[in-house]
């Protein structure tokens, strides 16, 4: 197997979209913790795992990207495109990683040295991204190999693997972290000392999951090399009049297809881990990409890939783009393995997901404002971590997945408490804070007022008595550079109506330092 494998894939191609200069360091974050780091972010500390706080501590110009899927499959199609036009049978393995077998291309061009040349030659030309192509037996040691730019000879898998930390098993995407910690606390601290345990041990010890990765070390397959062939009525195919030339509706018609096609292959007991995506132009063009996955897919895994893929070939640059909307599309299982039950939801239209009628209606309506006003027009929340009432909401576009971070939870000091303001200003509204004095109400570098707040000036208005406050709560950003120290500071307070007949209001107020005015108004409590 070779494999082809560009570093920090992630960071490129967040990179890329947003028009960062590569020389900068920059870390994609998932749950507030670093996903993929550029090496002149390596460089200044940052690790993969690490908290964000920290990573900014230890590199403070860090330029901080959010972890984005259908953004990296997307640019990754380019790459994927220019190994195919030296090599068949190309596999996206995840975005910034592609497998292919090795042994026709390198008989081809002359042996396994030329064609790693001229595949990195390849792709540092057409996409111009850096790469790294390693060859050895099996997927896993290949992706290390590739990670060494090493070409392992046949049959010495295990011997190149045995060295390595035992670490290298939790690769993207195998969530095998607690093993690993497991085997660490047992002592195993490289893949050779855990190859050397007799499998039966293994399996009794640490069951299915340990298994595989003990294969992994030993430098086989994650399976058995049989593979049953699915049947031909497998093959799910759906045509579309008129064709799909918008990425939200392709988005759309993939989550129904894709829990069709897993049906099928559940009702035969089989669970899909090499999908292959193929669709036919209005005009006639054949388009096809393989994805190759560890785990067996789930619906939602399946209609991910289609997603990807729409994204990337609808959304390519003028020449690899199709001239027409795509007419069919077509989802074939290319390889099988023995079936998973998976627990569905108990409740319809719940977290398990299920599809109910008012779902479906409340969807084509999301499609039909997305196809008027374009597929960034309509969004849906996802509640998250954060200070602010502002930070606690991120905007995701209709048909991707409402997967909050994960970070609800952690302390976050300085946090507003509940309830937050009914009404969040996207521009924030200037006013002046003055105490009994008429002096301006001030924080101090210890996090104390300079007054009690008696009056309250919103946009220019007159100033309003001040019925009761409650706060104030500082926000420490950037806490290690000079000066950093007090940066925002939230107070909530009560005014009494601007005239006899108005009714009370309740609004939150930001201090921020040195600046002009001190004072706006973020929110405003019903």
């Amino acid at each position: 197997m070779l494999v082809m494998w560009c570093p920090d894939w992630p960071v490129v191609a967040a990179g890329l979209a947003a028009g960062v200069p590569a020389h900068l360091p920059a870390a994609v974050f998932s749950a507030n913790r670093v996903v993929a780091c550029s090496a002149v972010a390596r460089a200044a500390g940052v690790r993969r795992g690490m908290r964000r706080r920290e990573a900014q501590s230890r590199c403070p110009e860090l330029v901080v990207f959010t972890d984005d899927p259908g953004r990296d499959a997307r640019l990754f199609e380019p790459v994927a495109a220019a190994v195919e036009q030296l090599v068949v049978g190309v596999e996206v393995v995840r975005p910034g990683l592609v497998a292919v077998p090795a042994d026709g291309a390198a008989g081809y061009f002359g042996g396994e040295s030329r064609l790693a040349e001229l595949l990195v030659n390849q792709v540092s030309r057409d996409p111009g991204v850096e790469c790294q192509v390693g060859v050895a037996d099996g997927l896993f040691a290949a992706t290390l190999a590739a990670h060494r730019s090493a070409l392992v000879p046949r049959g010495a898998s295990a011997e190149f693997l045995a060295p390595l930390p035992i670490t290298e098993l939790d690769q993207p995407g195998s969530e095998r972290a607690e093993l690993i910690d497991l085997l660490r606390r047992l002592g195993l601290r490289t893949l050779g000392a855990f190859a050397a345990l007799p499998e039966r041990d293994v399996l009794s010890r640490l069951g299915a999951a340990g298994l595989r990765a003990h294969r992994l070390a030993c430098g086989r397959d994650e399976r058995p090399p049989y593979r049953r062939r699915p049947p031909p009525e497998l093959t799910a195919t759906e045509s579309f009049d008129p064709p799909l030339d918008r990425v939200d509706a392709a988005a759309f018609m993939a989550k129904a297809l894709a829990a069709r096609f897993h049906a099928g292959l559940a009702a035969h007991g089989l669970a899909c881990t090499r999908l292959g995506i193929h669709a036919t132009t209005e005009h006639g063009e054949e388009l096809g990409r393989a994805w190759r996955c560890a785990e067996p897919l789930t619906p939602q895994g399946i209609a991910d890939r289609v997603r990807w893929q729409f994204e990337s070939w609808l959304r390519a640059g003028e020449g690899t783009r199709p001239t027409a909307g795509v007419a069919v599309l077509r989802l074939e299982p290319e390889e099988v393995v023995e079936g998973h039950s998976l627990q569905l939801g108990l409740w319809p239209g719940g977290s398990g997901g299920e599809h109910t009628p008012e779902a479906d209606r409340a969807g084509r309506a999301m499609i039909h404002v997305q196809g008027l006003l374009g597929p960034d027009s309509v969004f849906t929340a996802v509640l998250e971590g954060g200070r602010g009432p502002a930070e606690r909401v991120r905007l995701v576009p209709w048909g991707d997945r409402r997967t909050p971070s994960g970070d609800g939870a952690a302390p976050w000091p300085g946090r507003l408490p509940a309830p937050s303001p009914a009404t969040v200003y996207e521009r924030p509204l200037p006013a002046s804070v003055t105490d009994a004095a008429g002096a301006d109400v001030d924080i101090t570098d210890r996090q104390r007022m300079t007054g009690a707040p008696c009056q309250v000036a919103v946009n220019g208005g007159g100033p309003r008595r001040v019925l009761a406050w409650a706060g104030p709560w500082p926000v420490q950003a950037r806490w290690w550079a000079p000066g950093g120290d007090v940066d925002l500071a939230r107070l909530q307070v009560v005014l009494a109506g601007a005239e006899p007949d108005e009714p009370d209001s309740a609004l939150l107020l930001v201090w921020r330092a040195n600046r002009s005015p001190l004072w706006t108004v973020e929110g405003v409590y019903d």
